[in-house]
C-alpha cells in the first residue's frame, strides 16, 4: 500500500526556508559575541585588542593590523603626552590588553615605568626599539632619557616603526602574517611618498627663510630630515620649564633673523609663544603666527590631520604657506 503523502502548508514551507537561512547566516557570520569566525580555519579567533599611547601610534597599527586588531589610543587629540597621567581606567585597559605599543624613549614621561613593567608579563613594545640609534637625536635636556622621542617627525623612522608593529603583530599572531605583511608593504609605499612629497614642497620655501620656531623643541627629526633650522622656546619636553630668559632668548633671535613667523602647538597653550611675539613687537619687528602645527599629537577626526598621513601633510602645508 503507497504510503500516504502529507502536504505541508504554506506556513510550513516559510517556516523551514527561515530556518535553514538562519543556518546559513550563523555559519557565515564574521562576528560572534565579539569573536571573529574564521570559516576556513574552523575556528574562532579573537580580534586583538592592542592598547597604544599616542594616536598617532594607534593610526600605525591600525593600518598594519587591517580587520584583526581593535587599537585603542588612551591620549585624546590634544594631549601632552610628556605629562599624561593614566587614570585606573587606562591601567585596567592596559592590563586587559593583548598587545600594547608605545613611543619610548621616555616619550610618555612618568608613564614609562607602568610600560616597561607591564612588558615583564606581557607584549608592551615601544616603536622606537628598532631604530639605529645612531640616528637618534640627543635627549640631554630631559631626565631619564638620552634620545629625542619625537621619532615621527622623521618619516623614515615612522616606516622603521611600521616594520616594529608588523613583525610583532607577526610573532603573537602567525596565522595571519601574510595579511600584515601585506597591509605593512602598502602602508610603507604610501610613507615612501610622503616622504618624497614633503621634501617636493618645503623646497617652495626660499633656503634662507626655513627657520621653524614652535613653543617645544618636538621638530628637530623634522628639521635633519627635511634641511630646516628648528628652535623651540622649551626643550624636547614640555616637562622642562623656561623662563624669562629663553623668552628673550628666543625673542632677540627672532628680531636679528628677521623671522616672519612662527607656530603654535596644538598639544602647548600659546601663552608662551605670544609672550615671545609680544617681545618681539616691543623691539620693532613684527612676527605673525603661521599657524597651528601638531606635535605630540593629531587632530579630532574630521580636523584634516587625524591621520599619521593627514597630520604630516597639514604641518607642511601650514609651514609652507607661512614662510614661502
Amino acid at each position: 500500500m503507497d504510503q500516504l503523502k502529507v502536504k505541508k502548508s504554506p506556513f510550513q514551507r516559510v517556516k523551514m526556508t527561515l530556518g535553514v537561512l538562519a543556518l546559513i547566516i550563523v555559519a557565515a557570520c564574521s562576528k560572534v559575541d565579539g569573536e571573529v569566525l574564521h570559516a576556513t580555519r574552523g575556528e574562532k579567533q579573537e580580534v586583538i585588542q592592542v592598547v597604544t599611547t599616542t594616536g598617532m601610534i594607534a593610526d600605525l597599527v591600525q593600518e598594519i593590523g587591517g580587520i584583526e586588531v581593535n587599537t585603542v589610543a588612551l591620549m585624546r587629540p590634544g594631549v601632552d603626552p610628556h605629562l599624561f597621567k593614566a587614570s585606573q581606567g587606562d591601567i585596567q585597559k592596559l592590563d586587559e590588553a593583548d598587545l600594547i605599543f608605545y613611543g619610548g624613549l621616555h616619550l610618555e614621561g612618568k608613564m614609562t615605568e607602568i610600560l616597561e613593567k607591564l612588558g615583564r608579563h606581557k607584549h608592551s613594545v615601544p616603536v622606537s626599539k628598532d631604530i639605529d640609534q645612531a640616528s637618534l637625536r640627543s635627549g640631554a635636556d630631559i631626565n631619564g632619557t638620552q634620545f629625542d622621542p619625537h621619532i615621527w617627525f622623521d618619516v623614515k623612522h615612522w616606516i622603521s616603526a611600521a616594520g616594529t608593529v608588523r613583525d610583532t603583530l607577526i610573532a603573537f599572531d602567525p596565522k595571519h602574517a601574510d595579511l600584515y605583511k601585506q597591509n605593512a608593504e602598502a602602508y610603507i609605499g604610501q610613507l615612501n611618498a610622503l616622504d618624497a612629497e614633503v621634501k617636493e614642497k618645503l623646497n617652495e620655501i626660499p633656503e634662507s627663510d626655513r627657520v621653524l620656531v614652535t613653543a617645544h623643541d618636538a621638530f628637530g627629526y623634522f628639521g635633519d630630515a627635511y634641511g630646516m633650522k628648528v628652535m623651540g622656546l622649551q626643550g624636547i619636553s614640555t616637562a622642562a620649564e623656561y623662563g624669562s630668559k629663553d623668552v628673550s632668548k628666543l625673542r632677540d633671535f627672532l628680531v636679528e633673523n628677521k623671522i616672519k613667523a612662527v607656530f603654535v602647538e596644538s598639544s602647548v597653550p600659546p601663552k608662551a609663544m605670544e609672550a615671545v611675539i609680544a617681545g618681539a613687537k616691543e623691539k620693532g619687528h613684527t612676527v605673525n603666527i603661521g599657524g597651528e602645527l601638531y606635535s605630540d599629537s593629531m587632530g579630532d577626526p574630521g580636523s584634516g590631520a587625524d591621520t599619521y598621513i593627514t597630520m604630516v601633510r597639514h604641518n607642511v602645508n601650514t609651514i609652507v604657506e607661512a614662510l614661502k
